[in-house]
């Protein structure tokens, strides 16, 4: 098998040179043409009912699928070591979906361990899809487990404190319950979820696959069951990813592995330099010293990732007042992208989230772009010492 990196540039392309053309086409059509009215109804019922398109036959609408979508998705399917992959609108539309999916065959509760994505954990705790949540503990899982149980959530590394799950461990509690892992931060550059028994594995692929701040999608990467199942909730509530975000993430992927570690490589020694700095409280981070203490990296993850918090001394006025000095570092949400970003997760990503789980106030999420170290240390440190 070729390595990541090889595959990250030729996954879904490997047809282009056939075509005569280096790069894909992006087709925008919103409606095809059908060969005849039989054949045309064939093409809709089975992409309509989560099938995948009839081979000669026509897309239909650009509701139901489009052929640059389904790049992307052979793409993304590749790296993560899955059957298939399902692109939507968003991170948020990916896991709606899937919690419908859940719905439509009988089950209606949900495991959860948090920490999670906050729009995820609202999404959960206020009951709006009639899903029920138990909120456990990563060792609590098969305690919590019911027989209208339908899906375990877990993020790791989790978002914003970093905290990691061992997925070995959640996998065996779950049993035959499918365990739905965001593997946003992390990325197939650094883990592959389903290597280690998971069913579903969701990005938010507005962040690292995306990586230029400029594309807001998700993706779900699965088996054949459930692709066609998330499919038929895609083609009946209008959650499928544009033609032109399709394109941006499937170039994305060609520089995922070489972002990634470089903006690894970065945060290790910014989270080195926060370690030991005065105004900082703590830093999480799986690369420093008691922040794995499942040894995950080395085992479950490939490397710590590039994603950061730290706790400012002084609590929530001095973090506020840190946010607010950075210069160079952009004070901003989402990440995974070229710029470094700094956040207040408990005012803004989490903010939905339950009281009792919001993150600490005086912490703040860092994702590392592609700068020098040396330059986002000194804006750190300005701002920290104005904090």
């Amino acid at each position: 098998m070729n390595a990541l990196e090889t595959r990250a540039v030729h996954a879904g392309r490997r047809d282009l040179a056939g075509l005569g053309v280096h790069v894909p086409s992006i087709d925008l059509s919103t409606t095809n043409p059908l060969a005849d009215v039989e054949s045309g109804g064939d093409d809709y019922e089975a992409m309509a009912t989560g099938g995948r398109p009839i081979p000669g036959g026509s897309f239909v609408y650009g509701r139901l699928w489009n052929p640059t979508v389904a790049r992307f998705e052979d793409a993304l399917a590749e790296l993560e070591g899955s059957a298939e992959a399902v692109a939507f609108a968003s991170g948020m539309a990916a896991v709606t979906a899937s919690l419908l999916a859940m719905t439509a065959s009988g089950k209606r509760h949900v495991v959860a361990v948090r920490p999670l994505y906050g729009g995820t954990d609202h999404l959960l705790d206020n009951g709006l899809l009639g899903v029920e949540v138990t909120f456990a503990g990563p060792k609590e899982i098969a305690q919590a487990l019911r027989p209208d149980t339908g899906l375990v959530i877990v993020e790791t590394p989790a978002n914003p404190t970093l905290e990691l799950l061992d997925l070995d461990d959640v996998c065996a509690q779950a049993g035959d319950v499918p365990v739905l892992v965001d593997n946003t931060f992390a990325t197939p550059v650094l883990q592959q979820p389903i290597r280690h028994g998971a069913v579903l594995v969701m990005h938010s692929a507005t962040k690292f696959i995306g990586g230029h701040g400029d594309v807001i999608a998700g993706v779900i990467a699965t088996n054949a069951e459930w692709a066609a199942a998330l499919r038929r909730v895609r083609a009946v509530t209008g959650g499928i990813l544009h033609p032109l975000a399709g394109y941006l993430l499937h170039r994305g992927l060609q520089t995922l592995p070489v972002r990634v570690r470089a903006q690894q490589a970065s945060a290790q020694l910014i989270a080195e330099w926060l370690d030991a700095h005065p105004a900082v409280e703590v830093v999480h981070f799986p690369g420093l010293p008691g922040c794995d203490p499942d040894g995950v990296v080395g085992r479950q993850m490939a490397g710590p990732g590039s994603v950061l918090a730290f706790e400012v001394v002084g609590g929530y006025p001095a973090a506020a007042a840190v946010a607010n000095a950075c210069k160079l570092i952009c004070h901003a949400v989402s990440l995974g992208g070229t710029e470094t970003l700094i956040e207040h997760p408990a005012s803004l990503t989490h903010r939905p989230v339950a009281a009792e789980a919001r993150p600490n106030p005086g912490l703040l999420r860092i994702s590392i772009g592609l700068e020098a170290v040396e330059d986002l240390c000194v804006d750190l440190d300005s701002a920290l010492r104005a904090g």
